[in-house]
């Protein structure tokens, strides 16, 4: 019985110390001098995406990898030019930080 009080005080414990999602935190970052709009990243089996991104502007999102690919990032520039970019390719369970800068050179 004791060892049955012992499991149930240490449950709470083995819980948070257990289990780890991977994901990884990404971050989009507008380094030009304009709106970007219609942003969209494309992940492996995802994809999330925002209206617009003011000068400036960062914007954050956590994603969790479940296949393996490359990313991509598609936009609309200031001159309303349809852009894309490709990106690292990310592996199921990957973890990390990913930052995607928009640059005024490109």
């Amino acid at each position: 019985m004791r060892s049955f009080y012992l499991l149930i005080a240490l449950a709470p414990t083995l819980a948070l110390t257990g289990c780890h999602d991977r994901l990884i935190d990404t971050t989009l970052s507008n380094r030009t001098s304009s709106t970007l709009r219609l942003i969209e990243f494309d992940y492996p089996s995802a994809s999330f995406g925002i209206e617009s991104l003011a000068p400036g502007q960062v914007f954050h999102y956590r994603l969790k990898v479940i296949d393996s690919g490359p990313t991509t990032v598609l936009w609309i520039d200031a001159a309303n030019h349809n852009r894309k970019s490709t990106g690292p390719t990310l592996h199921e369970h990957d973890d990390g930080a990913l930052t995607v800068t928009f640059n005024p050179n490109g």
